[in-house]
């Protein structure tokens, strides 16, 4: 009984640690984000609409949804850094770090995209509904979730530590990653528009998510393009817009909303 308790301490902790660093790194970036952002007009996605006027309940919804989040990434490090692991994790290597860095990102793009999907499903729609309320999303949208998204989406990092041979640590440095990607990913504002973000190259630009957000049953996955080209759920339109986007941030010119087709109701 007392090494349970034990146990169950140093996961509370180690959860708490977890919330503290993200939900404060949360905040200190969001600040810093918005305000570079006041500076870039030229970069924003959906310039006709406002959504920093949700900030404030995005906040206090990440606040709520950020439990869940940190508990599945603390449950599933505590659990692994026990040896409750089916394979014992690979050796770290100046080669095999970045290629288990690599695999996991893969795996959890798959993971988003298919647990994603599911909540624009039937009955569970109601449960992803909260996330889809910022139609122009921004850098504090991320994590404004229902615990159903939170636990749906970030419990890859409580499951996969336990049956992928992959170090304790390149989980850490794929949730640290996560974290900003995510954040950047919903900050309304582009930055990897290029020829790698769009056909027939896999990556995905922030154009992508935020075409998801604007018309809600495009663009499921997270970092990569391939399911919803490969499932036909990629947006008509995506490649198109991320050329936009291109000449846009290389002209270096703030759009006036009346002529930007990427500002327009989809």
């Amino acid at each position: 009984m007392s090494g349970l308790v034990e146990s169950f301490a140093d996961f509370s902790l180690l959860w708490a640690l977890t919330y503290a660093l993200t939900f404060g790194s949360y905040l200190i970036f969001g600040v810093l984000f918005t305000a570079w952002a006041n500076h870039h007009p030229e970069r924003k996605i959906q310039p006709r609409r406002d959504g920093l006027k949700r900030r404030n309940k995005e906040i206090a919804a990440s606040a709520r949804s950020l439990i869940v989040t940190c508990a599945c990434f603390a449950g599933g490090l505590h659990l692994a850094l026990r040896g409750y692991t089916l394979f014992d994790p690979l050796a770290l290597t100046w080669w095999s770090a970045p290629l288990m860095f690599g695999a996991s990102v893969v795996l959890f793009d798959t993971w988003f995209y298919w647990v994603h999907r599911l909540g624009h499903t039937g009955a569970f729609k109601k449960w992803h509904l909260l996330h889809h309320q910022s139609v122009a999303p921004t850098v504090w949208s991320n994590y404004s979730d229902t615990f159903f998204d939170a636990f749906t989406q970030q419990s890859y990092f409580l499951f996969m530590p336990l049956i992928a041979p992959f170090s304790p640590f390149v989980f850490v440095a794929h949730r640290v990653f996560d974290h900003f990607n995510g954040m950047i990913g919903h900050s309304g504002f582009e930055f990897a528009a290029g020829p790698s973000s769009r056909a027939p190259w896999p990556l995905a630009s922030v154009t992508f998510h935020d075409l998801h957000h604007s018309t809600f049953n495009y663009n499921f996955a997270n970092h990569f393009s391939v399911w919803d080209r490969v499932m036909g759920t990629v947006h008509p339109r995506y490649d198109d817009a991320v050329v936009a986007m291109e000449t846009r941030v290389a002209g270096g010119d703030a759009p006036e909303p009346r002529d930007v087709a990427l500002s327009r109701d989809i």
